[in-house]
């Protein structure tokens, strides 16, 4: 009896754990000036922007909650923020605590932690840029095998073309990170890293280190590299079936945009539904579904929710 007790809370204790090392709040980076979507972006917001049949924003959000993350803040351009709150008010239906912080000007990714300090408090954090577009059978999965993290720092990788247009990792046999560049010239690695982020709560002090580059911002690579100085950086592969895009440009937004248009036409389900994410993790019911369809109006989207409900 006493063996079989002392497993019962051996396995009991290892839980307890692992929901207190669960990352459990996240933040989205949708500020900067979109320069490289000009004109478009000098009367909007680029995460604001139609990616097929939903604002851009709904993607990166959708990436948390896959991983179940409910504590949010929106990092926004100055005077932009009543943009934000009518299609994602904080007082939402979605299940959600949504915060939002207005970026005074752009200064680089890391800036994002200072901005959100007194949000992380004392937690661990996820961060994800607000124009990426992430997608993949396997990538709750992933999420969720990532989202225990006692320590250190952690990136996802994905293999690209075009290396020299991207931060680049190297990874030796054992897939540790040996080096981090930044849009080298000449690399013999396709290793892209993404948008998306794991970092423990040493990232608001180590980023109070950081010093601006030649081009005045705080650059994420040198954040990451403080990390595998001391062995604490990690990185996780999305995946060969899964895709990765950064909307940053014309050409690749609407390469996204066409993807996201075959894969719904084609299956019949929607990526990046945020109603149907909270209400299969159980974060809201048929109700709040419901005041969701009024809220958006007689349109595909909505018929899309309906069927959720039949």
């Amino acid at each position: 009896k006493q063996k079989i007790f002392k497993k019962y809370f051996k396995k009991k204790l290892r839980k307890k754990n692992r929901i207190k090392n669960m990352i459990k709040k996240g933040i989205i980076l949708a500020g900067g000036m979109g320069t490289r979507m000009s004109p478009l972006t000098k009367a909007v917001n680029k995460q604001l922007l139609p990616l097929y049949d939903k604002p851009l924003i709904f993607y990166p959000l959708s990436v948390l909650m896959l991983a179940g993350i409910k504590k949010i803040l929106i990092i926004v351009n100055k005077g932009q923020l009543n943009q934000f709150r009518k299609i994602l008010p904080e007082r939402n239906n979605l299940g959600l605590s949504i915060e939002y912080k207005e970026q005074p000007k752009p200064g680089g990714l890391p800036q994002a932690f200072l901005i959100g300090e007194k949000f992380i408090g004392k937690d661990s954090i996820s961060l994800i840029l607000g124009d990426n577009f992430f997608y993949g059978q396997s990538l709750t999965k992933i999420l969720k095998k990532n989202i225990n993290m006692k320590s250190g720092a952690k990136i996802f990788i994905h293999p690209v073309k075009n290396p020299h247009l991207y931060g680049v990792a190297t990874l030796n046999n054992n897939k540790k990170v040996i080096t981090l560049v930044e849009k080298p010239k000449k690399t013999k690695s396709n290793f892209a890293v993404t948008g998306l982020y794991f970092f423990d709560n040493k990232v608001i002090d180590l980023t109070k280190k950081l010093k601006p580059s030649k081009r005045g911002e705080l650059e994420i690579i040198d954040l990451l590299n403080f990390y595998k100085r001391k062995n604490k950086l990690k990185a996780e592969f999305i995946g060969r079936g899964g895709s990765w895009l950064d909307t940053g440009n014309i050409s690749d937004f609407y390469d996204a945009s066409n993807f996201i248009s075959a894969i719904e036409n084609r299956q019949g389900l929607k990526i990046a539904c945020l109603e149907e994410i909270a209400l299969n993790n159980n974060w809201i019911n048929n109700q709040q579904l419901r005041n969701a369809i009024n809220f958006y109006g007689k349109c595909d989207y909505s018929k899309y929710l309906k069927s959720l409900i039949n």
